[in-house]
């Protein structure tokens, strides 16, 4: 919860699991997501000692691909919802990519095909899941991502924003309409999709624990933390990092094609303005290889560790990681990625992988940044960055020397939340301009470059050869 300043004023959290049936299937319980909602509702009011009707209006910000079918009538979800990492539609797109008109997916959507998108989700639940192309067919289930099943949970109503719809290969990027040619491309039963609306709007008012308060935003969650960075221009970047890390350019109200990797998608739409659009470059491990080395490696104790660990040593050693777990995203997407370590030797020790570990986020970091100066032809300068890793002070200054820019951080590190919140308040009049959130906006922290354009060359260099050996791991027939 924030007040008129973007103070933040409670904070309530709470986590969920994260299932993996299969290796690269990863799934999240709609219900248990529902209930943990509720939860950290009730504990954010109770702790701040306010009632429903002290909030002006409710933002949501969601993962954005990740996916839900369920029943119109009853609401009970038909299978767990496949989390945006989950890989296991792969063979699917392998055949969708020789289907006629597959090569039109970036032109219409922004978007190639790749696992990491919720139309080719919702496509594989309707042909594996016995019945259920039958019974969406008839007008039985919904299909929403994560805004959309909260939303209907709270308002009934079933709809989307265009940033989230954006996400799923569904959606024409400059019609903001589900697309004839995509949704046909797909298989998907037209009636099953949400109805498609601004970003900032109020969708109707909330029943039960919020009973009353005006929904009056959703955005995806890296849009909302562009939003919330108060990126209103063109050239204006900013980096979430947190189990992914998610790169975004604002490129104003023309989308830009990316001929580099990237994907083109919407910032946001405010009412009845004009949408404004982004390039991306969306990274798919970088937060949670820290966690990896935590739990599975058992190299650290706690994720802040990582830090002092890594500190204890001048550089990686030569050693580098490239975190391909679920393939390779931007600028890449090569789903046969796997991941590597190299420049092993004898002198390397655990404290020389932690390092690698975090410079592995910089580095692909760099890989995006060039792929979207280069499309956008716009030099950054400055890198706004939030997302719980950012308390790392090291990987910061990293980060700041191989991209040779200023790196800052705001006061507020809940960008996210903010951003939803943000776009809620104007939606209802609680804040009245853009102005007025650039003015809430203060730095907190800033890294400059200090790295020797010798040595950034260098490390680059080596990070693309490992990059290299990462690729073509996977056989045709192999277990993704």
């Amino acid at each position: 919860m924030f007040d008129h300043a973007g103070r933040i004023v409670s904070v309530a959290q709470k986590e969920h699991r994260h299932i993996h049936p299969r290796p690269g299937w990863v799934e999240h319980d709609p219900e248990e997501i529902w209930s943990n909602v509720q939860q950290v509702v009730h504990q954010a009011l109770h702790d701040a000692g306010l009632q429903p009707r002290d909030l002006a209006a409710l933002g949501i910000a969601n993962q954005r691909e990740t996916t839900i079918v369920w029943e119109r009538e009853s609401g009970r979800p038909v299978h767990q919802a496949i989390n945006w990492q989950d890989t296991r539609t792969e063979g699917l797109l392998r055949q969708l990519a020789a289907s006629p008109g597959a090569d039109r997916t970036r032109e219409l959507s922004g978007l190639p095909l790749a696992s990491y998108f919720s139309g080719p989700k919702l496509r594989w639940l309707l042909d594996n899941v016995p019945g259920l192309r039958e019974r969406a067919a008839a007008g039985d289930l919904l299909f929403g991502t994560m805004d959309s099943w909260l939303i209907w949970r709270m308002t009934g109503r079933h709809l989307t924003d265009v940033t989230n719809a954006s996400r799923t290969l569904l959606m024409n990027l400059h019609t903001l309409a589900w697309d004839d040619e995509l949704v046909e491309l797909l298989g998907v039963p037209p009636g099953m999709l949400p109805e498609i609306r601004p970003s900032a709007e109020v969708y109707g008012e909330a029943r039960g624990e919020l009973a009353g308060v005006p929904i009056a935003a959703a955005l995806g969650d890296q849009q909302a933390a562009l939003f919330g960075q108060t990126c209103f221009d063109v050239g204006d970047a900013k980096c979430t990092y947190g189990t992914g890390s998610f790169m975004l350019l604002n490129t104003g109200q023309r989308p830009v094609r990316s001929e580099r990797g990237l994907l083109t998608t919407v910032c946001a739409r405010v009412g009845d303005e004009a949408p404004t659009y982004a390039l991306e470059g969306s990274i798919a491990v970088t937060g949670s290889l820290v966690q990896w080395v935590r739990d599975n490696l058992e190299l650290i104790g706690s994720a802040p560790e990582i830090e002092t660990l890594a500190r204890t040593v001048e550089d990686s050693g030569g050693c580098y990681f490239v975190p391909a777990f679920s393939g390779l995203y931007a600028p890449h997407w090569r789903s046969d990625a796997r991941g590597v370590i190299t420049g092993l030797t004898g002198y390397i020790t655990k404290a020389h992988l932690a390092r690698a570990v975090l410079e592995a986020t910089a580095w692909q970091t760099r890989e995006v940044l060039d792929a979207m100066t280069s499309d956008a032809g716009i030099e950054l300068s400055t890198l706004r960055v939030d997302g719980g890793m950012t308390a790392n002070n090291l990987l910061m200054q990293f980060l700041a020397d191989v991209l040779n820019v200023g790196v800052v951080r705001p006061i507020v590190a809940e960008n996210v939340s903010l951003g939803a919140a943000y776009a809620a308040g104007l939606a209802v009049g609680f804040w009245e301009s853009r102005e007025e959130l650039r003015a809430n906006w203060h730095i907190a922290a800033q890294w400059l470059p200090n790295m020797e354009p010798d040595r950034r060359d260098r490390g680059y260099r080596k990070w693309c050869k490992a990059v290299e050996r990462s690729v073509g791991w996977l056989d045709e027939d192999d277990e993704v």
